[in-house]
């Protein structure tokens, strides 16, 4: 009886020692599923400032100029790879970092846009995306950022009927005039609304067409920008 109570109470010894609810969870580890573990390794950006005028650089030259970008250092992530997209030209420099902030070469007198993607092993977070303009010499005011999609998202599906547009329009001089929706079947479409002064157009489509759409931002003193050209698909 003695045997049998010694192997019992080993048994249950055995099994409480390899619960795995026992084992501390590695601090430093993250889940790709929890959100707040996400949270903890997606970074806010510092500088150069939302919908802002950049004119602190280094090395500066007629043309370009040294910009530092700057961000809120995640407590968890390994390493940091920085995307800095030329607005009119579509050229878009990468770059990778262990620290907080990096030196990029910029032109002057034109209108960027960054993110910065926080890594940590295999799992990735993604931060907001910032628009700014790289002050350039004897520029008296810039022409408004291109406009940023809202809805309907890239080549999505919509039901038949009356469609919102909706985008949002940013400019450094903050002189926004009006917008022209350029809204077609073909990937260069035509102008379908001029000054439109709000930020939504409702439209109308037909069942089983694709269109495609565009924002020209127009300010007060008549200098302009495009968005990219998005397009949608009427079930």
């Amino acid at each position: 009886m003695k045997k049998i109570s010694y192997i019992f109470c080993l048994s249950v010894l055995v099994l409480a020692c390899s619960n795995p609810s026992t084992i501390e969870p590695d601090p430093n580890s993250i889940d790709p599923e929890e959100p707040s573990q996400i949270e903890r390794l997606t970074v806010s950006l510092q500088f150069p400032h939302k919908d802002g005028l950049c004119n602190i650089g280094a090395d500066i030259t007629p043309i370009q100029s040294t910009v530092i970008f700057e961000w809120e250092a995640s407590d968890i992530a390994e390493s940091y790879t920085i995307f800095v997209t030329n607005l009119v030209d579509g050229v878009t420099i990468e770059d990778e970092t262990a620290e907080d902030k990096i030196g990029i070469v910029l032109d002057r007198a034109t209108p960027y846009s960054w993110y910065i993607v926080s890594k940590r092993g295999a799992v990735i977070a993604e931060s907001e995306t910032w628009k700014f303009y790289n002050s350039g010499p004897g520029v008296e005011t810039y022409a408004p950022f291109p406009a940023t999609i809202n809805a309907p998202a890239m080549a999505a599906s919509v039901n038949a009927g009356t469609v919102t547009l909706m985008w949002t329009g940013s400019d450094v001089d903050n002189d926004i005039a009006s917008y022209d929706v350029h809204l077609g079947t073909t990937n260069n479409p035509d102008i379908h609304a001029s000054n439109v002064t709000a930020n939504e157009l409702g439209v109308s489509v037909t069942s089983g067409t694709i269109y495609y759409w565009k924002i020209v931002t127009k300010d007060a003193t008549g200098n302009t920008s495009e968005s990219d050209i998005f397009q949608f698909r009427v079930l």
